[in-house]
């Protein structure tokens, strides 16, 4: 297992969604946030996703197509 520090930002048309439920439900990802700054138009969410490699990688993907903006945070933790 490993897990990455990442912020997501989310575009006015992304707020209301469920992408972190759908990213969990679909990719079999453990994220924990760690600090969130949600409004009407905009949000940012700082949180570690867990899992194996693979799997890290293709959510960070998987983020990425579905609009939100994705910076890393730090190196990889190996648990």
């Amino acid at each position: 297992m490993i897990g990455v520090r990442v912020k997501l930002t989310f575009p006015d048309e992304l707020v209301r969604e469920p992408i972190i439920a759908r990213m969990v439900t679909e990719l079999d990802i453990v994220p924990n946030i760690r600090r969130a700054d949600v409004g009407e138009h905009s949000g940012w969410i700082i949180c570690e996703l867990d899992g194996d490699a693979a799997t890290v990688d293709r959510a960070l993907e998987w983020l990425r197509g579905e609009g939100v903006q994705v910076d890393l945070l730090g190196d990889v933790i190996e648990s």
